[in-house]
């Protein structure tokens, strides 16, 4: 849902329980953008899931594809 609703998007999500998720989600439109923002983005991409509580709780972090190749390969 995530690549879907923000095209260009890389998006590793992770539930041990089908509710409760852990997202890392990659994104070049996340540039110049705060994390709120960013998140925002995020959930707007899940569209009602979360109102409909089909999705519980969402822990994200979210980068552009520059950050995250700081956070993959640091200094």
């Amino acid at each position: 849902m995530i690549e879907t609703g923000l095209p260009g998007a890389q998006a590793q999500v992770y539930s041990n329980d089908g509710a409760h998720f852990e997202a890392t989600v990659i994104c070049e439109d996340f540039a110049g953008k705060t994390m709120v923002k960013q998140h925002q983005m995020v959930y707007v991409s899940l569209g009602n899931n979360i109102q409909l509580n089909e999705i519980h709780a969402l822990s994200l972090k979210t980068y552009t594809p520059q950050e995250w190749e700081k956070v993959r390969k640091p200094d």
